[in-house]
């Protein structure tokens, strides 16, 4: 029997520990690399501040790439959207090696609703 997208994202969930927005903050307050695995026009829109941007799609081909995703025993909260993406990802990451990957429930949206700071790039001025 084939499985939806919505399985897998609740499969994953299963399988890995998500954080409250409070446990992010936390968690960014001691260190914890954050990771958004959402597209580069979403991160361009507005990101936790200080994250690093590697989309879903290639985040197993890049993830042995960026040194701080790579240090044993650091924190790396994960997220995206809504979570699902990041759920996945903290599922593979756990798959690959990474002992200490969590993600965020809610995912951005959770975070941007509750007034939390987000870095939005500044527009480009051509003139």
């Amino acid at each position: 029997m084939s499985k939806s997208s919505h399985d897998l994202v609740i499969e994953a969930k299963g399988l890995i520990q998500e954080v409250s927005l409070e446990g992010a903050r936390q968690l960014i307050q001691d260190g914890a690399v954050v990771l958004d695995v959402r597209e580069p026009d979403e991160f361009s829109a507005g990101h936790v501040p200080g994250a690093v941007n590697i989309p879903r799609g290639l985040l197993e081909f890049k993830l042995a790439s960026v040194p701080q995703l790579n240090a044993p025993n650091r924190p790396i909260l994960v997220y995206c959207k809504t979570s699902g993406r990041a759920a996945l990802a903290t599922a593979v990451m756990q798959v690959m090696g990474v002992t200490c990957a969590v993600s965020l429930a809610g995912g951005f949206d959770a975070w941007a609703g509750a007034g939390l700071p987000v870095d939005q790039p500044a527009a480009i001025d051509f003139e």
